[in-house]
């Protein structure tokens, strides 16, 4: 059985349906960390690639890892020609002090081991390089829960709480500036600073039900199901969505950006 943690099944409606949306957050990112031409940035769990493309449209060379083939590939479609490679964000294939800049979108939350990761990441980062990484703010809203009280009647909250551990063990306490600021300290980053921002976001609505496949709760359900029962609890999905929300549905997001640098 395909290993439900991965996004190696959902590359493609990932990048059909989330990438473009985070396009924006990504050049602010690149902008908090003063990403400029000629600097060698590292672009760690770059997904579909949103932050490598911004860094490499202000003359950066720029090369994404991501533990994902199947995101990789979506990287490399998106951007023919860039740097890309299969790697953990452990053990990175990279010598000491590379990178003048590490960024990190929306991945924090994915490491089982946030302080091993950034110990990695501090290694290859040269003494005076800064690393920026995102993080989701937000609470939930009408949306998560509609989708939530759908994945209830299937798995139950108290498997699925457990179960989602595997897949974003850090996602609540990234929700918090001071967590967030609090880890970058203890890795061994300075002048560390966090701000929040507010994005909103237009969504065709059947294309936001398809988004929330790949979501860890979506890859999580599909793996529970077979194939008959994953598209009946998807066309029921769709059914409630339209019954509850407008076409097109419109999404707020909060985001938290840190930045830290390398003494």
């Amino acid at each position: 059985m395909r290993d439900w943690t991965s996004y190696d099944g959902v590359a493609t409606t990932y990048a059909r349906v989330h990438a473009p949306r985070l396009e924006e957050p990504a050049r602010e990112l690149v902008h908090l960390a003063e990403v400029g031409g000629g600097q060698r940035v590292l672009d760690v769990g770059t997904g579909t690639g949103a932050a490598a493309r911004a860094a490499r449209e202000t003359g950066a060379w720029v090369v994404g890892v991501d533990a994902s083939p199947a995101m990789v590939d979506e990287a490399q479609r998106a951007t023919p020609g860039a740097a890309n490679a299969v790697a953990e964000a452990i053990d990175l294939p990279f010598r000491d002090g590379t990178f003048d800049v590490v960024l990190g979108s929306f991945v924090l939350a994915h490491f089982a081991r946030v302080d091993t990761a950034l110990f990695d990441l501090l290694r290859v980062t040269r003494p005076g390089g800064r690393q920026a990484f995102t993080a989701w703010a937000d609470a939930n809203d009408a949306f998560l829960e509609a989708w939530l009280e759908l994945v209830g009647r299937v798995v139950p909250r108290e498997m699925l709480e457990p179960t989602m551990s595997r897949a974003i063990p850090n996602h609540e306490r990234f929700r918090r500036p001071d967590a967030l600021e609090t880890v970058l300290y203890d890795a061994g980053l300075r002048r560390v600073r966090v701000e929040r921002r507010t994005y909103e976001w237009t969504y065709p609505r059947d294309d936001y039900v398809d988004g929330l496949t790949s979501w860890a709760t979506g890859r999580f359900v599909r793996s529970m199901l077979d194939g008959p029962g994953w598209d009946a609890f998807m066309a029921r999905a769709h059914a409630t969505f339209a019954e509850r929300f407008p076409d097109p549905l419109h999404d707020r997001r909060e985001v938290l950006l840190a930045v830290g640098a390398k003494e």
